[in-house]
């Protein structure tokens, strides 16, 4: 196969639990635990009901198990809602070069497609590698990124997800790559959804775009045809969105040789990635001058273009749901002003309405700085200046959030997020089980018994 989606599912099929290195193997790891602890956080959400009772309604042969619940569906539904319960948060992972990414999106995928089909837990190690590996490189090979013209980066996610599905649905080549140009001919997601008043859509766009992998690998798995070009070809990805430079040697550079997954990085807090160092920053300057909400007169806070654009708008001064607030710059850091950290909890209804919070909100102020939206996507700077009513100012400045690879979070701070976002729906016993199964995940024969312990 000569087109890029064959050469993406020959590397796939090819790959071997063996050929990963033991770091890679332990960062997937990693990263299942927090995006089962970020699924479970979500599951008593009222959004999430509402898709509980939607996935109960669509009913579906019982393969496959729903994280919070103790119902079966097939294997697409519970792919959307696993999916979806790990999004919901917006507290998952995040890589962010020329295109944004939270590869862990499709992590539900793969236990869904790896429970159906009974396999151990190094295939769907395997599987989760190959998601990491190739979502990755999406986000380096288009300049600017999708995201930059308006389409939402869950449009990439197309791309991969079906190559994810196919290789725990045992497809060969052919079908691998009919799957492939099946799902990315057909699940483009336009940027509005994360712009200015966001709904619920916001944490969909990418779990549906999973869905559609699990459901073409299927499709595929009937020897059903797709496009084989559906990149490169007459009218494919390349030439219809041409407002970018598109660089395919990116989805291939090294595949097998360097192992990307370890770039990727976690979130401290459950909001938009670019909130992440000017939360840090005003969390600084409070401790370190012992601030309260009520000594301060003003916020300033100096970001990239799309910070004070996208994040900043006037919509995001005035946030009424979780969705507008958690994308809400001013938001975030009037939380963490106001409490001390930003959590789960900061985006309540009862802290939706929380005077301390809107008080700061109109002392806030976020302006675009050129020097800082130049080392963007690089370096991801952020500085805060606040004044007291003394007239007194102070100023942090971040580069790297914590999570990131240059500011990692250790095992145990892994383990304390999985706890902290956990333990509203299971016992420390359940917790402990959990966890331990994670670190010895390779060693299960069948996931089932793994994904028991999350219903």
């Amino acid at each position: 196969m000569s087109s890029l989606s064959g050469k993406m599912a020959q590397w796939a099929l090819d790959l071997q639990f063996e050929d990963i290195p033991e770091k890679s193997i332990w960062e997937a790891k990693r990263f299942l635990l927090d995006s089962m602890g970020c699924a479970l956080a979500a599951v008593n959400n009222e959004d999430m009901e509402a898709m509980y009772r939607f996935t109960e309604k669509l009913g579906g042969t019982p393969e496959a198990s729903v994280i919070g619940r103790e119902y079966k569906t097939n294997a697409s539904n519970a792919a959307l809602m696993n999916c979806l319960l790990t999004r919901a948060m917006d507290y998952n992972d995040i890589y962010w070069e020329e295109d944004p990414s939270h590869p862990s999106d499709l992590i539900g995928a793969a236990l869904a497609a790896g429970e159906v089909n009974g396999k151990s837990g190094k295939e769907v190690l395997e599987a989760i590698i190959v998601n990491y590996e190739l979502m990755l490189r999406w986000c380096h090979a288009a300049h600017p990124g999708v995201r930059e013209i308006g389409w939402h980066h869950a449009s990439l996610v197309q791309f991969v997800s079906p190559v994810v599905a196919g290789k725990l649905y045992d497809l060969d080549l052919d079908q691998m790559v009919a799957a492939v140009g099946i799902s990315s001919s057909s699940h483009f997601t336009l940027g509005g959804v994360v712009a200015g008043h966001l709904t619920n859509m916001k944490n969909t766009a990418a779990p549906l775009a999973s869905q559609a992998g699990v459901i073409a690998a299927m499709i595929a798995k009937e020897n059903y045809s797709g496009p084989v070009e559906v990149f490169e070809g007459k009218e494919g990805v390349f030439e219809v969105i041409d407002s970018v430079e598109w660089r395919p040697e990116w989805v291939l550079k090294d595949l097998g040789k360097e192992f990307m997954i370890t770039k990727c990085a976690y979130k401290a807090f459950p909001t938009e990635a670019l909130t992440h160092q000017p939360i840090s920053a005003a969390m600084q300057v409070c401790q370190e001058q012992n601030l309260a909400a009520e000594d301060i007169s003003e916020v300033l806070v100096e970001t990239t273009i799309r910070g004070a654009d996208i994040l900043s708008d006037p919509s995001k001064f005035k946030p009424k749901t979780k969705e507008t607030a958690d994308h809400s710059l001013p938001y975030v850091v009037a939380a963490a002003v106001a409490d001390g950290n930003v959590l789960p909890s900061s985006f309540s209804d009862e802290k939706l309405k929380d005077p301390r919070i809107w008080d700061l909100l109109g002392k806030i102020k976020v302006v675009a700085d050129p020097e800082i939206d130049a080392m963007f996507p690089g370096v991801k700077r952020a500085r805060v200046t606040i004044t007291n009513n003394e007239g007194q100012s102070f100023t942090a400045q971040v580069d790297n959030a914590k999570g990131s690879p240059l500011n990692p979070m250790s095992d145990e701070e892994i383990i304390s997020k999985f706890r902290a976002n956990a333990g509203a729906v299971l016992s420390v016993d359940q917790q402990d089980k959990v966890i331990d199964l994670t670190w010895r995940f390779d060693e299960l024969e069948e996931i089932s018994s793994y994904m028991e312990l999350l219903q």
